[in-house]
């Protein structure tokens, strides 16, 4: 076996996009309505009806969060953990006890086996318990160990790990490292083959549940061999194997219960029946399972635009300025407005995307990434706005309310916590260009080898002919379409008329194609720099898609006679206001100062603006900008604290 490496991986930016490329799913088996949305292709009826859980699962969903409901009430004292910046111990063994570390585990390895959708409305509920319970059992099901070994474990890793899972151990998932963030590319950590085992060797950072985990999800290097092609592959690793130290548990603005720590690896063997896939699979598989992963973001972002809604309703219907509650006051009046329309369309979002996760007749792969991202902005949009309302009491401390005699409601805590969910599994930016990449994936299959510098003039010759082809047929479907006739879409107007909303997701969904297709003709193998054009780009896309989701279940709701009135009074709301931000993007997208910004951040790095900065003290204390990652022996004391 050779020694451990400690040099970090060295490669270029068209290396790094190559591995994230080969990681993605390249082939499209199955509709998506995202995609069909940004080719301009409006598929209402991939989406409405709107599909439905069966009864049974809807059963065993409601009795479960009715035990979730109690449990929450009783157990869990958000204020206790936001003090102390830990879940007791109890509280993790109770919910060990309802077997909600099991939610989506199939029942024939102990776990709930609840859908999608049902796990997200427990994870929506538990999470405005408390948000660090929501993270801790989201990290655990959602990328933790149950969800990879779900979907690409051999039958033996599934009969070993997943019992374990439902009901007693606590996974975390370690692909992080001190200098590799979202260019997985440079992963530094190695796992070097040695007869029937793996040898790893790094550091990992942000390991959410990493100080308190039974089993460890380990992305790491595997170096090529005659046996084995390499490359970066997953593990399922025992936490408490020898080598393997938490050297800190980190500590943050928000989520402050949640059990995250940086993790050293020093020769640390695993048998080779633990790696999950072959050799090389591990970004793919990472992926995948964020596929439906990602919707637990925003599923906790919609339990926390509910709370955000109850507590500005409560607020403003009892504290008055100049004669009346403020809530009355236009300029209150809209932020309640906007939380409240959000919260509908956002749960219109989660709940579709989930369902269609369940029934998996679509690839929702954009729909999921859309709605984590979309989420995530609009969370903290919504949190905002309520500390807003609030005014002072909104800035002051739960427990400082308290202390002065008033309801201890913690409105700062909930912006804070929701902050990372910008960040977590794929950061805005990230969330951009990870959906800009699908959602020009036709335009790429036929016309990719044009502005591929390193394809030969017959293959570009091919490509182009493959293109005109392609684009004779795509082209002219993007002038007219029903989006035009003023009578499409008329199932939709019950009372309120929602039919021109849809209208307008079909036109502008078209509109959205075309510049898509302008920007790659005018820019070509520069397109991929446009970030700011492609951000645009996927933000309108993502209004669109929460427009069309709006209107559907406002119709389900409708014909199921719940609140449907009222469903469609906040679709509509949701719509307009909706409307005025993607006319906004669009005009964005060819008005902006992308071309001056970078001119500036040039200036910036170069020094030519350091004059601006005098006049300041820094408070930052010393040290390296990042931690040193150096593989070998821990030299730290081992901060893991086991909850069995």
């Amino acid at each position: 076996m050779s020694a451990p490496t400690t040099k970090k991986p060295t490669v270029t930016e068209r290396e790094a996009r190559q591995v994230a490329e080969a990681a993605r799913e390249q082939d499209w088996r199955k509709p998506s309505f995202a995609k069909e949305l940004f080719l301009g292709r409006f598929r209402l009826d991939l989406i409405h009806p709107h599909p439905l859980p069966a009864d049974e699962d809807v059963q065993r969903g409601e009795e479960f969060l009715g035990r979730l409901r109690e449990f929450c009430e009783t157990k869990i004292d958000s204020a206790l953990i936001e003090r102390e910046a830990r879940i007791p111990d109890e509280v993790v063994a109770g919910l060990k006890e309802i077997g909600a570390l099991g939610m989506k585990i199939d029942t024939k390895y102990g776990g709930l086996g609840l859908t999608q959708v049902y796990y997200n409305k427990a994870l929506a509920l538990v999470g405005s318990a408390n948000p660090a319970v929501g993270a801790l059992l989201s990290a655990h099901q959602s990328i933790g160990v149950p969800q990879p070994l779900k979907i690409f474990g051999t039958q033996e890793q599934k009969d070993a790990f997943l019992p374990r899972c439902a009901r007693t151990d606590i996974s975390a998932f370690l692909l992080t490292e001190p200098d590799v963030g979202s260019d997985p590319a440079r992963l530094a950590t190695t796992a070097v083959r040695d007869g029937d085992d793996y040898v790893l060797d790094g550091v990992k950072l942000w390991t959410t549940n990493g100080v308190v985990a039974d089993l460890l999800v380990v992305m790491a290097r595997v170096p090529k061999s005659e046996d084995g092609k390499g490359g970066i592959t997953a593990f399922v690793v025992e936490a408490d194997s020898e080598g393997i130290t938490v050297e800190n548990r980190n500590a943050f603005m928000g989520l402050r219960g949640i059990e995250n720590g940086v993790t050293r690896f020093h020769q640390v063997r695993v048998p080779a029946a633990n790696r999950i896939g072959p050799e090389g699979a591990g970004l793919k598989i990472a992926l995948t399972t964020l596929n439906t992963g990602r919707l637990s973001l925003p599923a906790m972002c919609v339990g926390a635009g509910k709370w955000c809604l109850k507590i500005a309703r409560e607020w403003s219907a009892v504290r008055e300025q100049w004669g009346k509650p403020v809530a009355l006051h236009e300029a209150v009046g809209s932020k309640i407005s906007f939380i409240a329309a959000t919260t509908f369309a956002l749960e219109a979002v989660v709940d579709l995307s989930s369902q269609m996760a369940d029934e998996n007749r679509n690839d929702i792969r954009i729909e999921a990434a859309l709605a984590k991202l979309y989420g995530s902005e609009m969370g903290c949009l919504m949190a905002d706005e309520l500390v807003q309302i609030r005014g002072g009491r909104g800035f002051e401390t739960a427990e400082s309310l308290k202390a002065r005699g008033e309801r201890a409601v913690p409105a700062e805590q909930i912006l804070r916590d929701l902050r990372i969910n910008r960040i977590f599994e794929g950061s805005t930016e990230i969330m951009h260009l990870l959906i800009a990449r699908e959602a020009v994936d036709a335009h790429l299959s036929v016309a990719g080898d044009l502005i591929d510098p390193d394809k030969s003039l017959q293959d570009k010759a091919k490509a182009g002919a493959n293109a005109g082809v392609f684009y004779a047929k795509w082209l002219p479907k993007l002038v007219a379409g029903p989006g035009q006739l003023p009578t499409s879409y008329g199932d939709f107007k019950h009372g309120v008329d929602l039919s021109p909303h849809l209208r307008y997701v079909e036109r502008h969904s078209r509109k959205l194609a075309r510049s898509t297709f302008y920007a790659m003709s005018r820019w070509q193998g520069r397109m991929e720099t446009k970030q700011g054009f492609l951000g645009r780009i996927v933000d309108i896309g993502a209004e669109l898609f929460a427009m069309s989701a709006a209107c559907v279940r406002a119709e389900l709701l409708r014909r199921q006679g719940d609140h449907g009135r009222e469903a469609y009074q906040l679709a509509d709301a949701f719509c307009r206001q909706a409307r005025i931000r993607v006319d906004e993007l669009f005009t964005r997208l060819w008005s902006n100062t992308d071309d001056l910004d970078r001119k500036v951040v040039k200036g910036v790095l170069g020094g030519s603006f350091e004059w601006l900065e005098r006049g300041v003290v820094d408070p930052s204390g010393e040290g390296p900008w990042i931690a040193d990652a150096t593989p070998g022996p821990a030299t730290r004391e081992n901060v893991r604290r086991p909850l069995k």
